[in-house]
């Protein structure tokens, strides 16, 4: 399954982010390293249901009216401070679990009410924008890191014959989520010698970033906008990368509304509706959530869940079935489940992602919405229903 993990120093609102993406309670306080064990929950990324091309809704419990919700990982894990790359708070701690991790979610206090170590200071007092290149950082000096403590193998495999810099180094990134071609791009990118013996500690960290930004892509989530002063928010938004405005509370209140009955509302959404009995303060408190939401275009946390999946991954969503007249598996279920893939993939990763036998006996594939046969070379595009024919069942 597709891994999002939260990073950002403590007590920016990665545990409130994680809570109100995935429904799991987490300690959340306002000192700094509330989160000590790493925290694992699934949250979903959102798209549009094929089944609003058909005069029915599908029914699936992750369909809501045709809002459809793919199941992801959500990774909270210790919040790091300068220093982190050298073991400080929890950094080491913190900088290993993100190694599985697909995509980063950088979650920084738009209020600036948090200082560099996550303690808790006047709302402006702290300029946010000090806090997104330091994520990058650590996680670059991090890997450096790394690389440095592994260079003396590679370089005593530099005097066996037959040595190839590029195997050797795809080697040991490999651990951190690299594949070859990462690797093959990255050099591609830098001028390096063929003799590790002669890298220097600027080759070597210019390995770890160029590695460290293709494995690992960024969003920047401006938390707190609800209370952020607006020229905070704005300085974040005229930032040249991707920054996702978002209030964590207001999406977990919506949910917790939801729960208790009061609220319509499914996440993402631009609004909500009061269906239940509120108390003056909670219908002040709404109305006040409902002007940010349509200034910013929601609370910000699904759609930072989107750009990291369907953006920063470039994935999309296909719908294998065995019914391609009906969209339904064996069992009559409609629309029964969703990949998330890479873009540019094709029916035989499609297959291979529903199961390993189907892929061996795939043989050809259907696009049930046009009812024709597609070639293995054909590449899937978001919202593709497509019954695969394989001599495996």
């Amino acid at each position: 399954m597709l891994s999002i993990a939260l990073a950002g120093k403590p007590n920016a609102g990665k545990s409130t982010f994680y809570t109100a993406a995935t429904r799991s309670e987490v300690d959340v306080a306002n000192y700094p390293f509330t989160t000590i064990d790493a925290n694992r929950g699934i949250t979903h990324a959102r798209t549009e249901c094929p089944c609003l091309e058909r005069e029915e809704r599908c029914g699936h419990e992750h369909c809501h009216d045709g809002k459809r919700y793919v199941p992801v990982e959500l990774l909270d894990v210790a919040g790091l401070v300068p220093g982190a790359h050298e073991g400080r708070g929890l950094g080491n701690q913190f900088l290993d679990e993100l190694t599985n991790a697909d995509v980063i979610v950088n979650v920084v206090d738009a209020a600036g009410a948090t200082n560099e170590e996550g303690e808790p200071v006047e709302v402006g007092a702290h300029d946010p924008i000090e806090d997104i290149d330091f994520i990058e950082e650590e996680m670059d000096l991090w890997l450096a890191g790394i690389v440095d403590r592994n260079w003396e193998t590679v370089e005593r495999q530099s005097r066996s014959p037959g040595f190839d810099i590029e195997e050797a180094v795809t080697d040991l990134m490999t651990g951190f989520g690299a594949t070859e071609y990462d690797v093959a791009a990255v050099l591609r990118g830098m001028d390096y010698s063929e003799d590790p013996v002669q890298w220097s500690t600027e080759d070597r960290e210019a390995l770890a970033r160029g590695v460290r930004e293709r494995t690992k892509p960024i969003v920047v989530v401006a938390n707190k906008i609800d209370v952020a002063p607006a020229e905070n928010v704005q300085r974040l938004l005229d930032l040249d990368k991707p920054v996702i405005p978002a209030t964590a509370q207001g999406e977990l209140a919506l949910r917790r509304g939801v729960d208790a009955g009061f609220l319509d509302y499914d996440p993402g959404d631009e609004d909500f509706e009061i269906t239940g009995e509120v108390s003056d303060g909670q219908r002040d408190a709404l109305g006040d959530l409902r002007e940010t939401m349509r200034e910013y275009g929601g609370t910000g946390v699904q759609a930072a869940l989107n750009h990291a999946v369907y953006d920063l991954l470039d994935m999309v969503t296909a719908y294998p079935v065995q019914d391609q007249s009906k969209w339904t598996d064996a069992k009559g279920n409609v629309l029964p489940d969703a990949f998330l893939l890479e873009n540019g993939s094709t029916p035989v990763d499609l297959a291979y992602a529903v199961h390993s036998d189907i892929g061996d006996g795939y043989l050809h594939a259907v696009n049930a919405k046009t009812n024709r046969e597609v070639g293995e070379e054909y590449e899937l595009e978001e919202g593709d229903v497509v019954k695969i024919v394989s001599t495996a069942k």
